[in-house]
């Protein structure tokens, strides 16, 4: 018995020598499904059957859409009666689709397209087992006529040159438009057919317009007409803004649109701009043209079934070698491939994926990983709709690999090794195309592990995570990325990384986290950390889990020694003042609030500068809990919290100060009491903020979305936006006091401040005055630069902040407290 494996429901083919011509494989048959099931094998109850190929058709017969296909069964017994008809393993009843004749042998698939293309089977019973004639079927794609576009021209006598394109299944040629039908102006050829039209005549322009009307035709070899396409050149002698050969002749903000180059299929878009006061040039606003060989593959892979995949993937490597140059630099070839990366990805869920089709598949990706393409990455990686292109490159690396043979081997391809092995017990190896990747799990059972270390995926992988949502400059991937395959559980995985560029500082080890911001994918960092280690050139990354891998690092440092200096100094000169400010309070409290406005203006400064002083203490408490940029969850979102509400309270004071004022200059002669202004002052100070701190909390807690997963103990930004629960309301109230200070300035300047027969409230309203309108705006160009700092790494915004924030409390201890 000889036995040979096969991908897909086939598990083998195999020879059986007997001594009788008339046996009886029935019990066998089920004997064989019994254990094969048993072992974890899907198989069906008739496991065992006889098949014939390419016995239905002529193979050599092309089929075009629209045709009706007939295909014939023929059994190997006369006697055989009954006869059942399926496609891509699926049955096959009588419909308008599918007419199958009174004696089951012939079957007509009418009106066919290309999604009529597949494996289609007649399944009879001959022996006692079941007897399989079987054929792949291609009905031929349609044509994909492209012929040059209508163009209006200047008359200069200049040839113009004409392409008219298919697919390679059919013929082109150009005909002339007459009152008497076409004329015949080249001869069929398969795929493109280009004219060249030389009778534009400059004297007759003169006289009026020439127009030309040509038809680009597209043929089956059987001679029938499938597509006919109409092509008008105008030319004439006025004048236009824009002129080339490409596009034609135009104005200024006018659109055209020409078809791609004869190796391409889709269109070009141009807006004819002045490139001079008196010359315009078309610059090109659109561009989807696609390879047509690429275009053809898609159409293929359409229906790609599992015994087709090992073909295609090797076509598929053949053409993007093949037209490598022009692959990279267009945004839209660069996408199909990893579209077609991810259906052979898809398809190979099915089946079990050997040595040959991971080779061909990987030297795929090596095509657009190359240095060359990084421009056209990141603009895909920064596009509306193609952001999440290179999450599914690397998802689909990483769904083919889950799928390989149980056997040991190893892949090296131009800029990615491969390493399939067998482990018990722990795991240790060097991998990378200049072994630059040091892997070692400690702990593991037994079973096979794949290891594919990429030395160009920081081409195309953008640099983002929570903190940096787009492709940014803030950090590089400064090693290889590594991908662990494994389908045992892996607590402690430890990776040594080469690093690239030694002059870059700050490592982070992270893994690509295929669901982070909305599933576009970025570089996460949990459960990963930087284990010390006395190398300059080598960084160890100690993981709890397994993925893909690699080790992001800035060009420049991080944890600025300057700024660090600046913010201890800033946050203590703070805390000195607001300690002062409340002392001094304490000490004149009697003497400064003999009336109303005096009192609830000093009722409103103690409660500033204590909401302020709390907020910095926990400021200083939240920096200290922060180890290595990590930001522990429980301590960092009580400290938060309480950074959440008291910074918001500094906020809320400072509205219920210009409230206050805006009360006494409005209501003159109307006075509400101490005690109803206090429990207003109260509710509106700690009430609000308080308030606005739970729901945030209450909102954003689930999913770890309230805080910053990273640098420093904050409200989330990118995950759920939690920040604006402080920007909004902090912002809002810098409006509203710059507001209240404009009517108060102008009520005073119309009328004075109240009643003259008062001169302390007099004193007191001009103080509050003088303090919001130097305050409001301190407090909201200091918070300005306070969000800027959660969404920039720029050494300068933290700078200004820090030096801002020690300011602000200076002024107020000098405006509030020295008054």
């Amino acid at each position: 018995m000889t036995l040979r494996t096969q991908p897909g429901s086939t598990v083998a083919d195999f020879t059986i020598v007997a001594t009788s011509n008339t046996l009886n494989f029935s019990a066998a048959n089920k004997q064989l499904a019994s254990a094969l099931i048993a072992k974890g094998y899907n198989v069906t109850e008739n496991s065992v059957a006889q098949t014939e190929e390419n016995g239905l058709c002529d193979p050599d017969n092309s089929i075009y859409p629209g045709e009706n296909m007939v295909l014939t069964c023929t059994p190997p017994d006369s006697r055989i009666v009954k006869i059942n008809w399926n496609v891509n393993g699926n049955n096959i009843e009588t419909s308008i689709k599918y007419q199958i004749s009174s004696d089951g042998k012939t079957l007509t698939v009418t009106n066919t397209s290309d999604e009529d293309s597949g494996q289609y089977a007649c399944i009879m019973t001959f022996d006692s087992i079941p007897y399989i004639i079987w054929q792949r079927v291609v009905i031929q794609p349609f044509p994909n006529v492209q012929a040059s576009s209508s163009k209006t021209l200047n008359c200069e006598g200049l040839p113009v040159t004409l392409e008219c394109c298919a697919h390679n299944g059919y013929t082109t040629q150009w005909s002339l438009d007459t009152s008497t039908g076409p004329l015949n102006l080249t001869e069929p050829s398969r795929g493109c057919s280009p004219y060249t039209y030389t009778n534009i005549s400059v004297e007759a322009c003169k006289d009026s317009d020439q127009i030309v009307t040509f038809l680009c035709e597209a043929q089956d070899i059987k001679g029938s007409l499938h597509n006919r396409t109409h092509v008008r050149v105008h030319a004439t002698a006025k004048r236009y803004d824009c002129y080339d050969e490409q596009f034609g002749a135009g104005n200024v903000n006018g659109i055209q649109t020409r078809v791609c180059d004869t190796h391409s299929i889709g269109s070009v878009t141009a807006r004819c701009q002045f490139n001079t006061p008196d010359k315009g040039v078309w610059e090109i606003v659109d561009n989807n043209c696609v390879l047509r060989v690429l275009q053809e593959l898609v159409e293929r892979a359409e229906n790609l079934q599992i015994a087709d995949v090992a073909q295609f993937t090797l076509d598929l490597w053949k053409v993007t070698d093949f037209n490598s140059a022009r692959i990279r630099e267009s945004d839209v070839n660069v996408l199909t491939v990893v579209t077609l990366l991810k259906r052979i990805a898809n398809i190979s869920q099915t089946f079990i994926v050997d040595q040959s089709i991971m080779m061909d598949f990987l030297r795929t990706s090596d095509v657009i990983s190359s240095v060359t393409t990084r421009k056209t990455w990141e603009r895909l990686n920064t596009g509306n709709t193609t952001r999440n292109t290179s999450s599914e490159l690397l998802k689909s690396i990483e769904d083919i690999g889950t799928r390989l043979t149980d056997d040991s081997f190893n892949i090296t391809t131009l800029f990615t090794h491969l390493n399939r092995t067998r482990a018990n017990g722990s795991f240790f190896g060097v991998f990378g195309i200049d072994s630059t990747t040091q892997i070692e799990i400690p702990e593991f059972g037994e079973a096979f592990i794949t290891t594919i270390v990429f030395s160009a995926l920081d081409n195309v992988l953008p640099v983002r995570n929570t903190t940096y949502n787009e492709s940014t400059t803030k950090a590089n991937i400064n090693g290889d990325v590594a991908a662990v395959i494994v389908n045992n559980t892996v607590h402690n995985i430890s990776l040594t990384f080469d690093i690239k560029n030694k002059s870059f500082e700050s490592p982070q080890c992270v893994f690509w986290n295929f669901s982070l911001l909305d599933g576009i994918g970025g570089w996460d960092s949990t459960g990963c950390e930087v284990k010390p280690l006395n190398q300059t050139d080598k960084i160890t990354c100690v993981c709890n889990h397994t993925t893909s891998f690699s080790l992001l690092m800035s060009p420049f440092p991080t944890d600025y020694g300057v700024l660090r200096i600046i913010t201890f100094i800033g946050v203590g000169i703070s805390i000195f003042c607001l300690i002062s400010a409340l002392i001094i309070e304490s000490i004149v409290w009697k003497s400064v609030t003999k009336n109303d406005t005096s009192y609830m203006r000093h009722v409103s400064i103690v409660n500033i500068a204590l909401s302020l002083l709390i907020a910095d203490i926990c400021f200083i408490i939240g920096a200290a809990i922060v180890k290595r940029k990590k930001a522990p969850v429980g301590p960092c979102n009580a400290a938060t919290f309480f950074m959440h509400f008291f910074y918001l309270a500094l906020f809320f004071w400072m509205l219920v100060s210009a409230l206050l004022l805006l009360y006494r200059t409005i209501m003159v002669f109307s006075r509400a009491s101490k005690s109803v202004m206090k429990v207003i002052a109260f509710a509106v100070g700690y009430g609000a903020p308080l308030l606005i701190a739970v729901i945030t909390v209450a909102i954003t807690i689930v999913g770890g979305g309230y805080i910053q997963e990273e640098n420093a103990c904050w409200l989330n930004w990118f995950k759920t936006k939690a920040l604006l629960a402080f920007v909004i309301p902090a912002l809002t109230i810098v409006a509203i006091n710059l507001l209240v200070l404009i009517v108060v300035l102008y009520k005073m300047l119309r009328r004075g401040v109240g009643a003259a027969n008062q001169p302390d409230g007099r004193y007191a309203l001009v103080v509050i005055v003088r303090c919001v309108a130097i305050l409001t705006p301190i407090f909201g160009l200091t918070w300005g630069f306070g969000i800027g700092t959660m969404v920039s790494s720029a050494l300068g915004i933290h700078i200004v902040f820090a030096v801002l924030n020690s300011l602000q409390v200076i002024i107020m201890y000098v405006c509030n407290v020295c008054d």
